[in-house]
């Protein structure tokens, strides 16, 4: 039986991973889907687009800002909300006059975009700077000012209790959290992974204290299906989705899925992620509507999910290579294209 989830719960999928992109037919071909499959809004922010990153400064080229107005068209006609996410890379080191007014003109842009999201991502940035929750405040009005979004979410630069942000990025300064959960007006949402970047399980009583850190419950940002890193980019995550449970429609003010860099796949998984919202079966694979691949898929999930391609011989590969290439189905181009390193971690993909 098929639940309702709670009336204006908001469910998104967000391209926020690092790797290889979706193709921006990929993309638009998603506002169609997550219009059939209970998904209020897909948000674009891939870690390739360095136009709303690294090089945020630089106006976006012609041609890209063409396909960003297609895509914008797109998910308009298919009456799903849609987004960017822009990370002012470095701008609160130094948020100078000179770069508040380059802001403001790559904001005039975004708004002829007319996203109906906007996406304040700090994350993956340094973050061991003593002001740092002030100066990222006063960044975050002056978008809000700009901008004619309707709807804003924040990624802090330390989104998990996770320890390796610390690591990497630096020690959290003290009170950060809260001084920017104070600070930000109510209506803003806030971006949270859970109690690890990539969360195995998200309960309410994690959520009740992030809430009382931020004064507002958080928004998360799913990782539990990427697989764009070191670690992860040799996996297709293939085996029932565990750990939330329809809960998170009341602990959470929403959803926002990063699904794997595999597109056709990925839709396995968001429906999956659907169902389990709904207290129903987070089996990805019963979600596959065709009955020879569905059995492929079956035959090697264990080794996909848990073993990869590590554990994949050369004569192994061009076994299953034979198997699904003679499928003509959009999924398994996808894993056709992973067994044959399409989707090896590159890392190149952290510097751009």
């Amino acid at each position: 039986m098929r639940t309702k989830t709670v009336a204006g719960f908001f469910q998104a999928v967000i391209e926020g991973f690092y790797g290889q992109s979706w193709s921006w037919q990929a993309r638009c071909d998603y506002a169609r889907f997550l219009a059939a499959n209970d998904f209020s809004a897909y948000i674009y922010a891939p870690k390739s687009d360095t136009y709303l990153r690294g090089q945020w400064r630089q106006p976006f080229p012609l041609e890209h800002f063409k396909q960003l107005q297609k895509l914008s068209a797109c998910y308009q006609r298919a009456g799903v909300k849609w987004g960017l996410g822009l990370s002012p890379t470095g701008l609160f080191r130094d948020y100078n006059a000179a770069d508040q007014a380059l802001l403001k003109t790559k904001l005039a842009a975004i708004n002829e975009l007319q996203p109906d999201i906007l996406c304040i991502l700090f994350d993956d940035m340094p973050g061991d700077f003593p002001a740092l929750a002030q100066q990222q405040l006063a960044i975050v009005a002056d978008i809000m000012s700009y901008s004619h979004a309707s709807h804003y979410i924040v990624c802090p630069s330390y989104y998990s209790f996770d320890p390796v942000l610390e690591d990497i990025f630096g020690a959290m300064p003290s009170q950060y959290l809260q001084q920017l959960g104070r600070g930000l007006p109510p209506a803003v949402d806030v971006f949270w992974t859970g109690d690890k970047v990539i969360s195995s399980s998200i309960t309410s009583a994690s959520l009740s204290k992030v809430q009382q850190l931020l004064n507002r419950k958080p928004l998360l940002w799913d990782n539990v299906f990427a697989n764009d890193g070191k670690k992860t980019a040799d996996f297709l995550p293939l085996m029932r989705l565990q750990g939330r449970d329809s809960s998170l429609q009341r602990s959470s003010a929403g959803v926002a899925v990063n699904p794997m860099n595999q597109p056709h796949i990925a839709k396995l998984a968001l429906r999956a992620y659907d169902a389990v919202l709904r207290d129903n079966d987070g089996d990805l694979l019963k979600h596959c509507d065709h009955a020879d691949l569905r059995w492929l898929l079956q035959r090697d999930q264990l080794l996909f999910s848990q073993q990869g391609l590590v554990a994949i011989s050369p004569i192994q590969s061009r076994h299953l290579l034979a198997d699904y290439e003679r499928i003509p189905h959009p999924i398994a181009q996808d894993i056709s294209a992973w067994l044959s390193g399409a989707y090896r971690f590159d890392p190149a993909c952290l510097t751009g």
